[in-house]
């Protein structure tokens, strides 16, 4: 059995919350949910996760802001972005403020999953 942590999905799409925590929580992992930005930053005070998968365009603050807030404060944790296809703009914006890895929706979940355990596995090693 693979090692795993906590991870908080923010995704302001019920069904990507539910098919990702669905996905995850079979891989041993510890998941939590938000809904927006502001949802995020509190969960990630709360929770502590190991790991964020946080979409871009959501309602009361986005991604890319949120992404800023939770890095400033806790720029140990990584976050993988959540983007539309060709928003190329936010993928830059994203890396540049901090963001391990970008992945553009729809999104196969299979790579998605390889993608968090692979950074897991470099923060724990």
């Amino acid at each position: 059995m693979v090692m795993t942590g906590k991870i908080l999905i923010v995704d302001d799409q019920k069904g990507v919350r539910r098919l990702l925590e669905e996905l995850f929580k079979k891989e041993g992992w510890e998941v939590n949910m938000a809904m927006d930005g502001k949802d995020a930053i509190e969960k990630v005070e709360e929770k502590q996760p190991d790991i964020i998968l946080m979409d871009v365009k959501m309602p009361n603050m986005n991604g890319l802001e949120a992404s800023q807030v939770i890095l400033e404060k806790h720029g140990n944790i990584p976050i993988i972005m959540m983007t539309a296809y060709g928003e190329i703009e936010v993928v830059k914006k994203a890396l540049d403020a901090g963001v391990k890895k970008c992945i553009t929706k729809p999104f196969d979940i299979m790579v998605l999953r390889d993608m968090v355990n692979s950074i897991f596995n470099e923060q724990t090693a």
